[in-house]
């Protein structure tokens, strides 16, 4: 009996916008972003952080490896692949991901 995959990287991408295109940015990148990242990734879970003067976009992907992330990402899994509209909506262009090695997991998280 195969063991399914368990998660050993997360990937974590973040973005700011301005806060009355939030809500569009945010439907935007779910349905051009998000939504091709759960067919890949062990699992995705997104966040949204609503400031005064911004509104910060955090995606944190779950991979069983780094090769498996790559094979998803391209051969530099730091660099970003930037929506269509990421222009239209994010007040700059992230540069890279965060690619961190996950420890422990307790609990449940969804």
């Amino acid at each position: 009996m195969e063991h399914p995959a368990k998660a050993k990287i997360a990937r974590v991408w973040r973005g700011r916008t301005l806060p009355h295109v939030a809500d569009e940015y945010e439907a935007y990148n779910y349905e051009a972003g998000i939504k091709p990242l759960i067919e890949k990734a062990l699992g995705v879970q997104t966040f949204r952080e609503d400031r005064v003067d911004e509104t910060e976009f955090m995606t944190i992907s779950y991979w069983e490896s780094v090769e498996a992330m790559t094979r998803f990402a391209g051969s530099d899994p730091r660099r970003i692949h930037h929506l269509e509209r990421d222009r239209d909506y994010l007040i700059e262009l992230p540069s890279e991901v965060q690619i961190l090695e996950l420890r422990t997991a307790h609990g449940q998280t969804a």
